[in-house]
């Protein structure tokens, strides 16, 4: 007779343990004692850390493309920066950078019964800013981590670098038809226009509001929501000075 294996219950506490680890110095973690078995189990990660991280800043929400399914990340407070800001030393080694367009909501948004419809999501909306996602890991082995791993740790969240609130109504946002452009120490890295895949903002936001509803972490007025990548995924050289904007939107830049 063949033995019968027995595979270990997840515990999201337990990754959440290791990664927060890893935050304050210690190895990054291999993926496969963080991955979850499915979505859920990656939000009760998040969850777990944010408990320890503090305060909910905002959150970042995506998709692949205006049908499937959008994915999020709580963004803790304490690692929402304003334009300018400089990041210095050993947390910062991937200097992955995303340039996206946020919004930041003026009241709270907490539907029950369901997603809201676009005119609410819209009357939410405060600000449109642009921002430049620091994307970062606490994984050993990201670059081969499967997405539910990348998922549990904030969805490669490292900081938010947000700019000047657009003098743009938030109305008239369209991610369709958004130009980005992004430097590296004043060499241009990327110019796009219409880039984010998820396509239409309003559906995701009003996916988002529902979902955190759910969850026990609604939206509330002045958190900034950021909503995917409108350049891809480019990495910063060492100590590079990174300037980016989003025409009709505004600017932001970082040093590192």
């Amino acid at each position: 007779m063949t033995p019968t294996t027995t595979v270990p219950e997840f515990d999201p506490a337990a990754a959440a343990r290791r990664l927060l680890a890893s935050r304050k110095g210690a190895a990054p973690a291999p993926c496969a004692e963080i991955v979850p078995p499915d979505a859920a189990g990656a939000y009760a990660v998040q969850d777990t850390t944010m408990a320890v991280l503090g305060t909910i800043g905002g959150w970042k929400v995506g998709a692949k493309s205006p049908k499937l399914e959008p994915a999020c990340a709580p963004l803790p407070a304490t690692a929402m920066l304003d334009s300018g800001a400089a990041l210095l030393g050993p947390p910062w080694r991937m200097r992955g950078i995303e340039v996206e367009v946020a919004v930041r909501l003026r009241k709270d948004l907490i539907p029950t019964a369901g997603e809201p419809d676009t005119a609410a999501v819209r009357d939410a909306v405060g600000a449109v800013l642009p921002v430049i996602e620091v994307v970062e890991t606490r994984l050993a082995d990201w670059r081969e981590s499967p997405p539910l791993a990348q998922m549990a740790d904030l969805r490669s969240h490292g900081a938010l670098i947000a700019g000047a609130p657009s003098q743009m109504s938030p109305g008239d946002l369209d991610l369709r038809s958004v130009e980005a452009y992004l430097a590296f120490d004043g060499q241009p890295v990327a110019s796009t226009r219409g880039a984010n895949p998820a396509g239409d903002i309003w559906r995701l936001l009003a996916w988002l509001a529902w979902h955190c509803a759910q969850r026990g972490h609604p939206l509330r007025a002045g958190q900034i929501i950021t909503t995917g990548s409108c350049t891809g995924l480019l990495f910063a050289p060492e100590g590079a000075r990174v300037q980016a904007q989003l025409f009709g939107i505004g600017m932001v830049e970082l040093q590192f």
